[in-house]
């Protein structure tokens, strides 16, 4: 019955994907479709994988390491993981062994840290910049104006690699009102690359949620982050 139900789900997801790029202009193949599964079990996390999802987003280094760590992890068929939380530098070790993406890097020093754990595990680290698009004082991310004077910085690290930007739109009453978020993150990312502050052209736009993500991707995102309407519908 679980199962049934996440694929329904995740097929009216999909619909939803393929309609509003009919309505741009843009490719649904164009939008990588992450679930977010804080709080969900493995059993739950195995189905969504069995029904074709193949990024997995976790919110806390901790609870990702009992379902993905390699000693100890409860998902067999592990997909590519994203770290989608706010990361403190005291669990970046840890983070950088397990994630493929850490999508909340919103500091130089937190930048430093992956840097060096991943040079311990010679790994280079793949990464987006959290941009603080909103006025929400709980928002993680850094301020707008900052973003080339990081990404400048960065890129003297050899151990990490920015592939593009991350936000998270406010709670609002009409996902309409989310659109000047997710559009100004846009906007950054074209100075960006126009600017040519990265070493690498930067692709990912990381935003938009399930109350959301439909007007995400009308303003460009190719990354959305799904966690309810894939599993409550």
């Amino acid at each position: 019955m679980v199962l049934e139900m996440l694929k329904d789900n995740i097929i009216k997801v999909k619909e939803r994907i393929a309609q509003v790029c009919l309505r741009v202009g843009r490719k649904p193949e164009e939008i990588t479709i992450l679930a977010v599964t804080k709080g969900r079990n493995a059993e739950e996390i195995k189905e969504v994988i069995s029904c074709g999802i193949e990024e997995i987003g976790e919110n806390r280094v901790q609870e990702a390491l009992l379902k993905f760590d390699d000693k100890r992890h409860a998902i067999s068929d592990k997909p590519k993981l994203h770290m989608v939380g706010h990361l403190q530098t005291n669990k970046v070790k840890e983070a950088v062994k397990i994630f493929d993406l850490i999508q909340s890097v919103d500091s130089l020093h937190l930048a430093q840290e992956i840097d060096k754990q991943a040079a311990k595990i010679k790994k280079v680290q793949d990464c987006l910049i959290e941009v603080k698009t909103s006025p929400e004082a709980t928002k993680f991310g850094i301020e707008p104006d900052t973003v080339i004077d990081l990404i400048k910085e960065i890129q003297a690290l050899k151990n990490i690699r920015i592939q593009g930007l991350m936000t998270i739109a406010p709670v609002v009453d009409n996902s309409e009102q989310a659109r000047p978020y997710f559009r100004r993150l846009r906007e950054i990312l074209h100075a960006v690359n126009d600017k040519r502050c990265a070493i690498s052209h930067m692709h990912i736009l990381s935003m938009g949620m399930s109350a959301d993500f439909e007007v995400a991707i009308e303003e460009g995102s190719t990354m959305i982050r799904i966690g309810r309407a894939i599993f409550e519908g």
